[in-house]
C-alpha cells in the first residue's frame, strides 16, 4: 500500500493545471508563452492574477494531499508520507499526462514542506515572502523558502520531534529545486532575471 500511495502521489503530481488552465481560458499552452514554465509564477504573467492564484492553490494542494494521501496508506509511515510528497514534485515537473514537460515543483514543493514540517516552512515560508516583496524576484524567493526550510529542519528536528529521515528527503527537494532553477540562478547573478509583476501577452 505504501508503494501504490507513492505512485498514486506521482499521478497526481502530474496533472498540471496550469497547463489545464491555460487550455481552458485562451486555447493555449502555457508551456509554449512566457518563461515556458508550467506553474503558478508563468500563469501570473499570461493569464493574470486570478488564474495564477487558483494555480497556485490547486498546485500546493497536490503537495498536501500527496502526503497525507501517504500517511493513511501506510498506516502513519513518516518515511511513506515524505517519499509520497517528493514523488507529487516529480510527477509536477515531469508529468506523463502532457509529455513529462512540467514545471519547476515550487508550490507542490511548499505544499509538502507545509504539512510534513510546518514551522520549519513558516518561518523559511515569512523569509520568502519579504525577499519577494523587497526585490520582486520569485525565483530567489523560491530558493530561499526551500534551502531555507531544510536547514531550520535539521537544526530544529528534535525540537519539534520530526523523524530524522525527513532532512534527507527536504535534502533532495532541495538539490531538485536548485536544479531547476539553474537558469533562474545565472539570471540572478548577472540581474537579469524576471521580477514579478513583467506581464507576458499570450498569443
Amino acid at each position: 500500500m505504501g508503494i501504490l500511495s507513492i505512485v498514486l502521489s506521482y499521478l497526481i503530481g502530474a496533472v498540471s493545471f496550469s497547463y489545464l488552465t491555460g487550455q481552458l481560458l485562451k486555447k493555449l499552452d502555457i508551456r509554449d508563452h512566457g518563461s515556458g514554465n508550467a506553474g503558478a509564477t508563468n500563469t501570473l504573467r499570461v493569464l493574470g492574477i486570478g488564474p495564477a492564484i487558483a494555480v497556485l492553490l490547486l498546485d500546493c494542494g497536490k503537495g498536501i494531499l500527496a502526503v497525507w494521501l501517504g500517511y493513511l496508506m501506510s498506516g502513519g509511515d513518516p518515511v511513506i508520507s515524505a517519499g509520497a510528497g517528493v514523488a507529487a514534485v516529480i510527477g509536477h515537473n515531469w508529468p506523463v499526462f502532457f509529455g513529462f514537460r512540467g514545471g519547476k515543483g515550487v508550490a507542490t514543493t511548499i505544499g509538502v514542506l507545509a504539512t510534513l514540517v510546518f514551522w520549519p516552512a513558516l518561518i523559511a515560508g515569512t523569509i520568502a515572502i519579504l525577499s519577494i516583496v523587497f526585490t520582486r524576484y520569485v525565483s530567489l524567493g523560491s530558493l530561499l523558502f526551500v534551502i531555507g526550510t531544510t536547514v531550520l529542519t535539521a537544526a530544529l528536528y528534535n525540537v519539534f520531534n520530526y523523524p530524522f529521515e525527513y532532512i534527507y528527503f527536504l535534502a533532495g527537494l532541495t538539490i531538485l529545486s536548485v536544479w531547476r532553477h539553474n537558469e533562474n540562478v545565472k539570471r540572478l547573478m548577472k540581474g537579469t532575471e524576471s521580477k514579478l509583476g513583467q506581464k507576458v501577452k499570450a498569443t
